[in-house]
């Protein structure tokens, strides 16, 4: 497995390359050169220009401008200065917007995933029923939805109507005045509670699987562990002086994954349902009923297990999509994301954000398919991976 997954880094270490490269010769054929969008002033004199241009390094082979474009994306870990916020790096522009986007659309694809999955299954189980037409119908709606419309649709109603969420926005800026923290240190520190709850929880469920081989035992183990990390991290944020602060990011965060978990919740659980019913007409199953084995048996641990292969590679690839399409969702909703930050850049004409932006989603991408491989691994036992 070490050695697969070395071997897959460096596919993924020659693809980055490649893409970078792409991204270089898109923007070289353009009409014209960076200098003449960077100047847009007809009255700078000639001299003026061709001293820019020098200092771009525009005057040099295209070969060495690529050459160095890599390099600064590599070694020298530099995206340039943008261009409509100088003299502030491109870098501090992403990795400050980058967070917010992964919370806002990791929360909703987890939240999706979980809840699609699980009526999927259900559904499937029970397939001819009402509740399966029902949800079928509901999931097709949700699916088919015009996105835009539908999240407008959500902030009308939920935000003007019922007032019950602010319009868009990632912090009301009343509540801040005079705050002693910044929205940055505060979401960084919610991010770290939960990256820690996630690690510990992941730790403790490992301990018990090694623990226990009864299933009842492992289930119950796995909710304390669970609702006690949970609680403890509750505790920590009901003393904490940063609360009121949290809770307003928290509230601002509500309608946005909202809206994007019914979205994604349905396609999951549509893929879900058509991959259980696929699998429940494979032989294995029908050799576990005819040994008896209880219904719910084969249908959480021998169909819903090979069931999620397929929404397993979708969800994984599914982070990076979602990031990428994210210019919609957190144009709607105010959210200062990398998406908002990609469309501002575009229309700004700033490239450097704009490649920046592009060459981080690229990397999001690549290292989603890196997951899915190795998640594959781990839950088809009938994949031998061989390095």
């Amino acid at each position: 497995m070490v050695k697969y997954i070395a071997k897959r880094f460096g596919q993924i270490f020659i693809l980055f390359y490649v893409f970078l490269a792409l991204l270089f010769l898109l923007l070289d054929l353009q009409p014209g050169d960076i200098s003449n969008q960077f100047i847009g002033n007809p009255n700078i004199p000639p001299e003026a220009k061709e001293i820019m241009i020098r200092q771009l390094g525009l005057d040099q082979p295209k070969i060495v401008q690529l050459g160095h474009h890599l390099w600064n994306y590599s070694f020298g870990m530099d995206m340039g200065v943008s261009w409509s916020s100088y003299p502030r790096e491109v870098a501090d522009i992403l990795f400050t917007a980058l967070p917010r986007t992964v919370f806002l659309f990791l929360t909703a694809t987890v939240l999706s995933f979980w809840l699609g999955f699980y009526t999927g299954k259900q559904v499937a189980w029970r397939r001819g029923t009402v509740v399966e037409k029902s949800v079928m119908v509901t999931s097709i709606f949700f699916w088919t939805v015009f996105y835009p419309w539908f999240a407008i649709l959500m902030l009308w109603f939920f935000a003007s109507q019922l007032g019950w969420f602010p319009i868009g926005k990632f912090i009301t800026v009343e509540t801040w005045i005079g705050s002693p923290f910044s929205a940055d240190s505060v979401f960084l520190l919610m991010l770290s509670s939960i990256a820690a709850v996630t690690l510990v929880y992941g730790i403790l469920r490992l301990v018990i699987d090694r623990s226990t081989d009864d299933p009842r035992s492992r289930r119950s183990l796995h909710r304390i562990a669970l609702w006690s990390l949970i609680a403890m991290a509750a505790v920590f944020w009901a003393f904490n002086s940063r609360r009121t602060y949290a809770m307003d990011i928290v509230w601002h965060t509500v309608v946005p994954v909202l809206t994007l978990t019914l979205v994604n919740f349905a396609g999951t659980t549509l893929l879900t349902r058509s991959s259980m019913l696929e699998t429940l007409r494979e032989d294995y199953i029908l050799t576990a009923r005819a040994k008896g084995v209880p219904e719910r048996t084969i249908r959480d641990r021998h169909a819903a297990r090979n069931a999620m292969l397929p929404v397993t590679t979708s969800l994984v690839l599914q982070l990076a999509v979602v990031i990428a399409g994210g210019v919609i969702t957190e144009q709607i909703f105010s959210w200062p994301g990398l998406g908002r930050a990609l469309l501002g850049a575009i229309t700004a004409e700033d490239i450097p954000v704009a490649m920046g932006a592009l060459a981080l989603i690229g990397v999001l991408s690549l290292l989603a398919h890196l997951v899915a491989d190795i998640a594959y691994a781990f839950l088809d036992p009938r994949i031998r991976v061989q390095g």
